[in-house]
């Protein structure tokens, strides 16, 4: 279709109106949405910003789940809940999202890749592992970002224990708690299955 306008406003002549369909071209094929890559065609984001900074193909080289990956991932996960959970009881509540975590463990991951030792453990088995496989790289900026993400919400069914202590001044033990609040949080997942 950008042959047809370009062909159309081409043939009147006029330089400006070709400068300009030479420009809307350039601007349909930068946000093209599909990149070829061999045979197959890959789809590319809509929003241009992504496309320009995500890559369109996978590197399977890039390690995923890395020592760094499940330290900052847990630390950040517990950290958000804690206190997201700390702050939720103030007369205005605070709440620190995902994106805070996602942002402080960038430095964090390239300073762990910086002084962690390479050493490889147990070279030449089958449990061969490297706390430090190479550097900090996307993948686990994305899943730390994922461990975060589910830690920065509240469970709901802390109300409930807050309510039985605050107004009715019963005294819940943990493990009473605990198996409310877990009971509570698998309640999506029976449901879940029983659609099925």
């Amino acid at each position: 279709m950008s042959e047809v306008i370009t062909e159309s406003l081409c043939a009147c002549g006029n330089r400006a109106q070709r400068r300009d369909s030479r420009r809307w071209q350039q601007r349909a094929m930068a946000r093209d949405e599909s990149v070829s890559v061999g045979e197959e065609l890959l789809e590319n984001s809509p929003v241009e910003q992504v496309a320009l900074t995500v890559p369109v193909e996978d590197d399977p080289s890039t390690p995923a789940l890395t020592f760094r990956m499940w330290v900052l991932g847990t630390a950040s996960c517990v950290l958000l809940s804690f206190l997201n959970q700390f702050f939720w009881y103030r007369k205005e509540p605070l709440s620190i999202t995902a994106i805070s975590a996602q942002i402080a463990v960038v430095p964090l991951g390239h300073l762990m890749a910086a002084t962690i030792t390479d050493r490889v453990f147990f070279r030449g088995s089958r449990w061969e592992f490297s706390l430090n496989p190479g550097p900090f790289n996307i993948k686990e900026h994305v899943l730390i970002t994922i461990f975060a993400n589910s830690g920065a919400g509240s469970v709901y069914a802390i109300h409930i224990v807050t309510a039985i202590k605050i107004f009715y001044r019963k005294h819940l033990n943990f493990f009473v708690s605990l198996v409310v609040v877990i009971t509570t949080q698998a309640q999506l997942f029976l449901l879940i299955n029983l659609g099925k």
